[in-house]
């Protein structure tokens, strides 16, 4: 079941039964689909993208990375079971991969990243199988020759399970145009995981993830990079769901 906020349709499920659902897809069917995971930087983005929507609507799964989603849920009363964070989607499917005997490939993320987040999970997981990491150069997404040269190392590697980091909406939009070319059975778009992961980038404690400050420290460790997504997009996604739900309680009085 998916919940409407502000527009974008969210699965209403734990980070427990994503992995689930997506591993049993990657285990028992071949039919290549891919996971979208908004945050409010999302919510915003999809606003005035259609084919940014349109992307969403036909992903396999569509779950909410940022605990500000699941506040609005609950201010507009679909409330979401809870957040399912990308990075933590990330470590738990590869942890299940290990244990299942799953092939994964990750794809993006800043120099090196990929190769030392894959280090560093393989050390948890001595069973993991990465069958391959790539960091495309800058502007791969128009050159067709890389491109080309992308999904043949995926192919050729098979994963079970690829995992994109290249930030949105850059990797929706290379997994919806992919997507069926490469053949994985679930491409998941994941972000910034692999800089969190390997620790190139730090992660914010527990307590501030869960209280929902997740972004304010981001914002203190890449001032430069982060300033006008949370100083500016944060005011905006609060109106977006105070547009939402003035609507909703202006409907349900006249009704």
């Amino acid at each position: 079941m998916r919940i409407n906020l502000c527009g974008v349709k969210i699965d209403r499920i734990t980070l427990d039964e994503a992995v689930d659902l997506i591993v049993n897809h990657a285990v028992l069917n071949n039919e290549p689909e891919y996971v979208v995971t908004p945050n409010a930087q999302h919510i915003l983005l999809l606003q005035d993208d259609s084919h940014f929507s349109e992307i969403y609507a036909n992903a396999f799964l569509v779950v909410a990375d940022g605990v500000p989603l699941v506040w609005a849920s609950q201010l507009l009363g679909k409330s979401l079971p809870g957040r399912v964070n990308g990075t933590d989607l990330f470590e738990q499917l590869c942890k299940v991969a290990a244990e299942k005997g799953l092939r994964v490939f990750l794809l993006g993320g800043r120099p090196q990243a990929a190769e030392h987040a894959a280090k560093l999970l393989q050390q948890r997981h001595p069973d993991l199988n990465v069958v391959g990491t790539y960091c495309p150069p800058y502007g791969f997404e128009t050159d067709q020759e890389e491109l080309v040269a992308i999904n043949a190392k995926i192919r050729a590697a098979a994963p079970h399970l690829l995992f994109v980091g290249l930030g949105a909406p850059k990797q929706e939009y290379w997994m919806y145009h992919n997507y069926q070319k490469i053949g994985v059975p679930i491409s998941i778009g994941i972000g910034g995981s692999f800089e969190l992961v390997s620790g190139l980038v730090p992660r914010a404690p527990i307590w501030m993830q869960k209280t929902g400050l997740e972004w304010f420290f981001r914002l203190l460790a890449e001032p430069r990079r982060l300033w006008k997504r949370y100083i500016l997009g944060n005011p905006h996604f609060v109106w977006l769901v105070f547009r939402q739900w003035l609507s909703q309680s202006l409907s349900e009085k006249t009704s």
